[in-house]
């Protein structure tokens, strides 16, 4: 059992001891970070003088041999170590022989898996990031291409009023742009070196933690040691942003359930992001949807568990940190995985716009309209409520829409009603009247349009 810290005891630990206390199952998975911290680590010692330059080349050629081995598959990561430090330090030592002893100089395991776990979180919000925009400029490409497609819009899972494709869309658009800034919040708040900390206390070597820091891309050191070590408030930010990112995706992926019933009919998702039954021939499932909504319950257990781990540990590192790894790893490939697949499945879903305008007025979202109009012609607004709710009940007896009212239907309850109801209540005039920002009239919808590719090309 390779271990760093054997010297103090007199008995060989426990096998499955040694197991449970192990990590390197998991953290094998920030190589890369824990090299390159190690690198870093090493040009600061030298600068310093506290390493030779020879001293330092050795051990810099050594990381970089272990790095290249382990990408190519030369070298495999082993449960014979306890850590990925100790697998790196350990074949470091078998390489360069004594300078390779040296590398640990002025540090602690606890700084070192603090650096290591902030270098890997925020690479992966770099690519989380990305996988963000990727989706957003799907939704832009539906946007642009439906803003004069007819839908209802809904409230209490109700047909309400006639809103746009675009316009609809366009909510997710925005809920997914503030995922994109709390991403951006929490990379730039967590952006300081922890390198250097020490075990809790700094140490007795000269570091120099601003270079170390530069080396790295930090904005800066961190300012207490102790909190260096035992900060995972960048890991509950991330997996709150994450599991409000899932729950966004959830929200949607229900949608396009919805829309995908026999029932709406609105969209045909393709067959690469469905399934058929296997007892039921004329069955297509939207799985990927289904997949997405019921995953992000496994995000949300992710950040609850690390709030309930960190709530009870005292200054300044515990074992118990050591819980953070696994499940943030996993919650973060969910949602990377989950914002793929999904942005595949917008973007090559098909949507029938025909049902849609016709699920609009068979679910009378132009009453208001049909009001409004009786308002604009002198009516006080209460008596037209109830003049359109008549109408309402009309069609639903004779299970037709406004649109398909005689005139003089209209007539024989208000007077009011002249041929230009049935162009004040389209779907077209409808949405069109609505020009507020925001609103989904086609002229503010297609300066929110020019917006969100100004935003796209500029983040």
């Amino acid at each position: 059992m390779a271990q760093l810290w054997g010297g103090r005891f007199t008995k060989e630990t426990d096998k499955l001891v040694y197991n449970f206390n192990a990590s390197i199952s998991f953290d094998q998975k920030f190589y890369e970070q824990d090299i390159r911290g190690s690198k870093a680590h090493v040009k600061m010692l030298a600068k310093q003088g506290i390493l030779t330059e020879k001293e330092r080349d050795q051990i810099l050629e050594g990381l970089e041999g272990i790095l290249a081995d382990v990408k190519a598959g030369r070298l495999a990561i082993t449960s014979e170590y306890e850590d990925i430090h100790s697998f790196v330090e350990a074949n470091l030592i078998d390489r360069i022989g004594d300078p390779g002893k040296k590398l640990h100089t002025g540090r602690s395991r606890n700084d070192q898996v603090a650096l290591d776990m902030k270098l890997y979180v925020r690479d992966e919000i770099d690519e989380i990031d990305q996988e963000i925009k990727s989706l957003l400029e799907a939704l832009q490409k539906i946007m642009e291409e439906n803003v004069h497609t007819y839908m209802p819009g809904f409230t209490h899972l109700q047909k309400a009023q006639p809103v746009t494709l675009a316009h609809h869309v366009g909510a997710y658009f925005e809920m997914f742009r503030r995922d994109r800034g709390r991403l951006f919040d929490i990379r730039k708040r967590m952006n300081t070196c922890p390198l250097g900390a020490g075990a809790l206390a700094g140490t007795t070597y000269p570091l120099d933690r601003e270079y170390t820091a530069q080396l790295l891309d930090f904005d800066e050191p961190t300012r207490n040691s102790m909190d260096s070590v035992s900060d995972r408030d960048y890991v509950i930010e991330l997996l709150s942003a994450l599991s409000t990112v899932m729950m966004h995706l959830s929200r949607f992926s229900e949608e396009i359930i919805l829309w995908n019933s026999n029932e709406y009919r609105f969209v045909e998702i393709d067959d690469a992001y469905s399934t058929g039954s296997s007892i039921m021939p004329q069955k297509k499932n939207p799985d990927i949807a289904e997949l997405v909504r019921g995953k992000t319950g496994r995000v949300y257990g992710a950040l609850t568990s690390i709030l309930t781990t960190m709530k009870g540990i005292p200054l300044a590192y515990n074992k118990d940190m050591q819980e953070d790894k696994e499940l943030t790893f996993d919650a973060i490939d969910t949602v990377k995985g989950c914002l793929a697949l999904f942005t595949g499945m917008v973007s090559t879903m098909q949507f029938n716009k025909a049902n849609m305008e016709a699920s609009a007025k068979n679910g009378f979202t132009n009453a208001t309209d049909a009001a409004d109009y009786l308002v604009n012609h002198g009516v006080p607004f209460r008596d037209a409520h109830g003049i359109v709710g008549q109408l309402v009940l009309k069609c639903i007896e004779k299970g037709i829409s406004l649109d398909e009212l005689s005139l003089e239907e209209y007539k024989e309850i208000s007077p009011v009603f002249e041929q230009d109801i049935y162009e004040a209540i389209s779907m077209k005039t409808c949405v069109e009247k609505r020009m507020t920002l925001g609103a989904p009239g086609p002229d503010v919808m297609e300066q929110v349009i020019a917006g969100n590719k100004k935003y796209l090309e500029a983040n």
